[in-house]
């Protein structure tokens, strides 16, 4: 296959940050095999892959469709609608732009995109991070040639013979945080020598960590740690108030996470599967908190794969008000545990996912 071919290349993904980097990051390998490819994203309009994929490089098109809420609602009457005029706008999208290849990664959006894109015979591609899927890829996965997934069992919910086991795709920017630790605490203007806690939400924040932190502020102060606390959107102006307390400082939203990660000593972190297959490639200790709001309860399911193999603790959030304060006092006291949970997590790390994606990807390309 010439490295030179201009292949026309969309991905569609978004909604939070789970499912859009994810998709820049096969985007970005894609890229560097083919640099003279064409590559057009597929968004939600009003969600953040619109403000994060053309920060990454890459045009995106938005199209008007967001999930189907729990109860009646205004948002579900006007779901047929959204859904009509996302499916006339795919297809307008994917007739003239005529790609070679689609690639799905989860999210309203990818929807009625690989809906259209399969139902022309465009080879496509779906990459399910979590250990239970949601509904969109559930449908999708009759219709797609390839699904690449990190955890095993899925063949409850797919086709068997389309399944391949890749890993999620991460930032390649994390693979070598060793190196940056010093740049690192010159960036978020850290104490050097003090312990970093890196307090993580997930792109949009989680409501039950963000208020651990402010009720034990006063006990974290007395357990000598130094703070980087990412509330998330939906949060930062509740919380930011606590910006002039010494050693603490509060995000909205990171964006050198490479950074973040190699400043930080202890994490604590939701157990989404974009955030744990990065924090086994980063290898630091890690309290998970898995959000009990999400389908399946799959964040519980995905840490507690890790917990199993001695590579984290977790505490489930209706514990965290009995348990927080002894779970991470005697995790700060010991050195040795900390050594211990770094190392086991990162055994885990599937480091190659998204060079295995984008091969699969080439030989969707090569039998085209």
């Amino acid at each position: 296959m010439s490295k030179n071919k201009t292949y026309k290349i969309i991905l569609s993904g978004g909604g939070t940050g789970g499912h859009i980097y994810p998709a820049i990051a096969i985007a970005n390998e894609l890229k560097s095999r083919y640099p003279s490819a064409e590559f057009l994203f597929v968004g939600a309009k009003d969600r953040m892959e619109m403000e994060k994929v053309p920060q990454a490089g890459y045009k995106i098109k938005g199209l008007w469709i967001t999930g189907i809420q729990r109860q009646l609602t205004l948002k579900n009457l006007m779901f047929p609608f959204k859904l009509i005029n996302s499916l006339w706008n795919a297809r307008k999208i994917v007739n003239s732009f005529k790609p070679d290849v689609v690639i799905g990664t989860g999210g309203f959006a990818s929807g009625p995109l690989l809906q259209v894109a399969a139902s022309k015979g465009v080879p496509s591609l779906i990459q399910e991070q979590n250990s239970y899927p949601g509904i969109t890829n559930k449908l999708l996965s009759k219709k797609v040639q390839k699904i690449c997934v990190a955890y095993d069992g899925l063949e409850r919910f797919f086709p068997k013979d389309k399944i391949i086991k890749t890993g999620n795709p991460v930032r390649q920017d994390l693979l070598d945080i060793q190196s940056k630790k010093a740049e690192a605490i010159k960036y978020f203007n850290l104490v050097e020598g003090k312990k970093t806690l890196l307090v993580l939400g997930g792109s949009l924040g989680a409501k039950a960590i963000n208020e651990l932190l402010k009720r034990e502020l006063d006990f974290l102060q007395t357990q000598q740690v130094q703070i980087i606390w990412q509330t998330g959107k939906l949060y930062y102006s509740e919380y930011k108030i606590n910006g002039d307390i010494k050693d603490v400082q509060v995000h909205q939203y990171i964006n050198n996470m490479d950074y973040a990660y190699a400043a930080a000593d202890i994490i604590i972190s939701r157990a989404g599967a974009g955030s744990v297959s990065e924090l086994c490639i980063v290898g630091k200790p890690v309290v998970f908190v898995p959000s009990p709001y999400v389908a399946e309860d799959h964040q519980t399911k995905n840490a507690k794969s890790i917990v199993d193999e001695n590579a984290a603790l977790m505490i489930a959030q209706e514990d965290l008000e009995v348990d927080f304060k002894n779970k991470f006092s005697q995790l700060m006291a010991s050195e040795e545990r900390q050594k211990q949970l770094g190392e086991n997590i990162k055994k885990l790390a599937l480091v190659n996912a998204t060079k295995e994606i984008v091969d699969e990807v080439e030989k969707l390309l090569k039998h085209k």
